[in-house]
């Protein structure tokens, strides 16, 4: 467990943008610069006192801000790389600040567990960390050779090798289609099927430089990118965790209270995107029925109709948030 008192409080008195210059100055003591802090803050509005989870630690740095706006944050993060960063960056803040080895799936348990009924909130910031990305050994970069892994949590067994190498070519085809979202998804899993059979297939760079062969290289980015994201994602289970992590949120919810999702994926966003509106909804109708019927699953508000993305100068400080968007609900 860790807590505190941050001794360089964000300047949250001068405004939006000197949130966002304070966030960058802070840039070299973040194990990942989290991507829209002022427009969570705003939207989430974390009351002083109330509890609020932070699904995806990562660094610290959604947690971080929301300390110093006051609340007190139960952190949970899969990754114990991340959590002893976390640990080390937040141990000012004394008993406001819990943290937690979980996949925010796992939610429920984990408050169960602390004797927590109800939360003030909650923050889910789905993307990959940057040093999770440029940490070699972790297996989810495409520019520094490491093992074939991506494992956010090392206790789980099945790794990015074992699809490559033991998946079915309609399979890897499935995933390199649905998860990458890559057009030539059938015409790299049939060339994987055929390369592996020679020799299995180990590491990063190795399965890297056989993509670019496959495909070419167009552009400043790698052909590859939206193999090892969709290999990630399959790894990680992320779209099962999202489906299962938000219900379980949701349900210890006071009333009142925000959901924040920040997405970076297509699928993720749709996710969400249809979470919320089902949820949102009064009344179901279909053309069989002779009227509405009441939701037996009402039990949110949209706070944001449409996504919120970064402006153009957060986009141009960190590259990597051009893609997020954020989503934001109220239980009701």
């Amino acid at each position: 467990m860790n807590a505190l008192l941050f001794e360089r409080p964000i300047r949250f008195s001068t405004g939006p943008l000197a949130i966002k210059e304070e966030a960058q100055e802070m840039e070299d003591f973040s194990y990942h610069r989290p991507v829209l802090v002022t427009e969570v803050l705003e939207l989430l509005a974390p009351r002083a006192g109330s509890l609020i989870l932070d699904g995806t630690c990562g660094g610290g740095g959604h947690t971080e801000a929301i300390l110093q706006a006051g609340a007190d944050v139960l952190a949970l993060d899969q990754d114990p790389d991340a959590l002893e960063f976390a640990g080390v960056r937040l141990t000012n803040f004394g008993s406001r600040v819990t943290l937690q080895r979980a996949n925010f799936r796992e939610a429920g348990v984990v408050l169960d567990r602390l004797g927590i009924a109800q939360i003030g909130g909650a923050i889910l910031d789905l993307g990959v960390s940057s040093r999770q990305l440029e940490n070699a050994d972790r297996g989810f970069s495409l520019m520094r050779n490491g093992p074939l892994d991506m494992r956010m949590d090392p206790r789980n067994e099945l790794t990015a090798a074992e699809i490559v190498n033991g998946y079915a070519e309609e399979e890897l085809t499935r995933i390199f289609r649905e998860l990458g979202e890559e057009p030539a998804a059938r015409r790299i899993a049939t060339q994987i099927v055929k390369a592996r059979k020679e020799n299995p297939f180990r590491e990063t760079l190795t399965l890297a430089k056989t993509i670019e062969k496959i495909v070419g290289r167009h552009g400043r980015r790698h052909p590859a990118t939206q193999i090892f994201q969709a290999l990630r994602m399959e790894v990680n289970n992320e779209l099962g965790a999202l489906e299962e992590g938000l219900r379980a949120i949701v349900r210890r919810l006071e009333p009142g209270s925000r959901i924040a999702v920040i997405t970076f994926h297509s699928l993720e966003d749709r996710i969400v995107k249809n979470f919320f509106r089902d949820r949102s909804r009064a009344f179901l109708d279909r053309p069989e029925w002779p009227e509405p019927r009441p939701n037996p699953e009402h039990e949110l508000d949209l706070i944001t109709t449409k996504p919120v993305e970064p402006d153009a100068i957060e986009q141009r400080a960190n590259p990597r948030s051009r893609s997020a968007k954020l989503r934001v609900a109220e239980r009701i």
